[in-house]
C-alpha cells in the first residue's frame, strides 16, 4: 500500500477488519435499519420532502461509534442515497477526539483514505485551497492519525453509492462560535447540491438508560427546527438537569452546529433553516439497546437526514451560476492585453520588459495553459489545472514554464522570440458529468481522473485531430491519463472551457 495512503485505524476494532466480514457486518445493519425506520415510512412519518422525487440528500448526521452499537442507525440515514446518486464531493466533519486543535484540521496529506472495502480518494487540491484561504483550517496530522469519527462512514458510503467521490476530511477541535461561523463561511460555496455534507456525531455520553432517553430526546427536539438556537438551548437545558455522569450531549456538536449555520436561511432574522431545505429524523438508539451494551453507561446515537427540494435541479443551477458570476470568466480586452504582457514578461530579456497594470481578474483562483509555438509548430506548452493560484501569478509561472522547462523542447533562446506566438487559455471551473452525452466535443476540453492518475485535452485538441468523442476520450485515457484505451468509461470525468487569446511577439 503507498505511504500515501490513509491506513484505518480502527478496521477490526469498531469495524470488520476483513472485506468479506465487514460487508456481511454492514447487510445486517442495513437489514436492521430497514427494520427500525423503513424508507417506505419516510412519506407518512410527516417528514414531507422526503419522499419528493425532486429532492436530494444534502448532507446527513450518522454516529461514529462501533458497528455492534451505531451501526444499524447510521445506515439508516445513508440507505436514504441512491445508489446512483452523484456528488463532485463528500465532506465529512467531525471531532477531534485525540488531539488539540485551533480551529479544525482538513486532511491534505494523503491521496486516498483506505478501507477494507478498498480506497476513497481525497480531494487534496481543495484541502489544501482550504487551508491556504482560511486562517481557521490548517493541518495537523495528530488530529487524523488515529481518529474514527470520519473513518467509520466510509464503509457505508462505499456500500451505498455506487461510486464514492473525493473526500475532503475535517476534524474541528473548537466549540468557539466566531470559529465555527469563519468555518461555515469557507465551506457555503461547496454547500449545494452537487455536494455531500457528512456529519459524524455521537449524542449524550455516559448517563443511565433512563437518563439518556430524556437528554437524547432534547436534543432531537433542538434539532428539529433547524435552527442553531433552539439546538444550543438543547444543550444547555441538558446541562440544567443535574443529571449523574453526563459529559456531554453531542461529541460532535461542533461539526453539528457547522451544518446548521451552513443551512440557516440567511434572508431571515430567526436563524430559521433555508426554505428548500428540511431536516428529517430517521432513528435514534443508544449503547443500551444493544447485546454487547449495558444499561447503566450509555451512549446515546440519531440519525438525521438533510433534504434539498428541486435537488437535480439545483445541482445545474449553481453549474451555471458558478460560471455566470466568475468575474475571472469574462475577460475584457484589457484584461486579455495584461495577461499577455505577464507572460511575455516571464520569457522575455529584462530589457525587453512591459508594463502590466493588473486588473481585477489577477487575483481570481483558476487554471491556465500556456502555448508557444514558432512558425506554427509547437515550441512549448505546460499548463496549471488546479483553482488554488491567483491568475495573474500563475499565468507568469506557466509562460516561464512552457519556455523553459518543457521537458520536449530545448530552453527557449533570446533569438528565438520574435518568430513566436503565445496563447494563453483561461480554464473555467470543472463540472462533473456522468455521461459522456454531456460532453460538448468541440467546446469544452475533459479531464479525467481513476485512482491516481489523470489527464486532460484542451477544448482545442479537438480542431487538430479526426477523431469521434469516443477516439478523442480514448486517446486522452491512453495517452495523457496512463488508465489504458478504455479506462475513461470507468473514470471520474469532468468537462471545462478554456477562453483562448494570442499574440505573435513584437504586436
Amino acid at each position: 500500500m503507498s505511504q500515501n495512503i490513509r491506513r484505518p485505524a480502527v478496521a477490526g476494532q469498531f469495524y470488520e477488519g476483513s472485506a468479506d466480514d465487514l460487508k456481511a457486518d454492514l447487510a445486517r445493519c442495513m437489514a436492521e435499519a430497514e427494520r427500525m425506520a423503513p424508507l417506505k415510512a419516510d412519506a407518512a412519518a410527516g417528514d414531507s420532502t422526503a419522499a419528493l422525487a425532486d429532492t436530494s440528500v444534502q448532507a446527513v448526521i450518522v454516529p461514529h461509534a462501533g458497528y455492534v452499537f451505531s451501526g444499524a442507525v447510521a445506515a439508516s440515514a445513508f440507505l436514504r442515497l441512491p445508489a446512483d446518486a452523484h456528488y463532485d464531493h463528500i465532506f465529512l466533519l467531525g471531532p477531534s477526539h485525540h488531539a488539540y486543535v485551533d480551529g479544525a484540521s482538513v486532511n491534505n496529506a494523503f491521496a486516498a483514505y483506505h478501507t477494507p472495502l478498498g480506497d476513497v480518494p481525497v480531494d487534496t487540491a481543495l484541502c489544501s485551497q482550504l487551508i491556504r484561504d482560511n486562517a481557521v483550517f490548517s493541518y495537523l496530522p495528530a488530529a487524523h492519525n488515529r481518529e474514527h469519527c470520519l473513518e467509520v462512514e466510509l464503509p457505508f458510503l462505499q456500500t451505498c453509492l455506487k461510486t464514492v467521490p473525493p473526500i475532503v476530511p475535517i476534524i474541528i477541535g473548537t466549540e468557539d462560535l466566531s470559529q465555527l461561523k469563519e468555518m461555515a463561511d469557507a465551506l457555503r460555496p461547496y454547500f449545494n447540491a452537487r455536494n455531500l455534507f457528512v456529519i459524524s456525531s455521537d449524542f449524550c455520553h455516559y448517563p443511565r438508560y433512563d437518563d439518556a432517553l430524556t437528554v437524547d430526546g432534547n436534543m432531537a427536539e433542538g434539532l428539529r427546527s433547524g435552527r442553531l438556537s433552539d439546538f444550543l438551548a438543547a444543550q444547555r437545558k441538558n446541562m440544567s438537569l443535574g443529571i449523574s455522569n453526563l459529559a456531554t450531549s453531542a461529541c460532535g456538536a461542533c461539526a453539528i452546529d457547522v451544518l446548521l449555520l451552513l443551512a440557516g436561511d440567511t434572508a431571515s432574522a430567526d436563524g430559521r433553516m433555508a426554505p428548500d431545505l428540511s431536516l428529517q429524523h430517521v432513528a435514534y438508539r443508544n449503547s443500551g439497546d444493544s447485546p454487547s451494551g449495558g444499561k447503566d453507561e450509555v451512549v446515546g446515537y440519531h440519525a438525521f437526514v438533510l433534504w434539498r427540494k428541486g435537488g437535480a435541479a439545483s445541482a445545474t443551477q449553481v453549474a451555471s451560476d458558478s460560471h455566470d458570476a466568475a468575474s475571472g470568466f469574462v475577460l475584457t480586452a484589457d484584461d486579455k492585453r495584461q495577461l499577455l504582457n505577464v507572460a511575455w514578461n516571464a520569457i522575455s530579456p529584462a530589457n525587453k520588459q512591459r508594463e502590466v497594470k493588473p486588473t481585477k481578474v489577477f487575483g481570481v483562483k483558476c487554471g491556465v495553459f500556456v502555448t508557444l509555438t514558432k512558425h506554427g509548430r509547437l515550441r512549448g506548452c505546460i499548463g496549471h489545472f488546479g483553482e488554488d493560484v491567483p491568475l495573474g501569478e500563475i499565468t507568469h509561472e506557466m509562460a516561464k514554464a512552457a519556455a523553459y522547462e518543457d521537458p520536449r523542447f530545448p530552453s527557449l533562446s533570446t533569438d528565438e522570440l520574435p518568430d513566436l506566438t503565445l496563447e494563453i487559455s483561461v480554464l473555467t471551473p470543472l463540472h462533473r458529468i456522468h455521461d459522456i452525452s454531456e460532453f460538448d466535443y468541440g467546446r469544452q476540453g475533459i479531464y479525467m481522473r481513476k485512482g491516481y492518475r489523470s489527464g486532460t485535452f484542451l477544448p482545442q485538441v479537438a480542431d487538430e485531430v479526426d477523431w469521434t468523442k469516443e477516439e478523442f476520450l480514448g486517446h486522452c485515457a491512453q495517452d495523457k491519463a496512463g488508465i489504458g484505451w478504455d479506462g475513461w468509461r470507468t473514470a471520474d470525468l469532468y468537462t471545462y472551457e478554456a477562453i483562448r487569446f494570442e499574440e505573435r511577439y513584437g504586436e
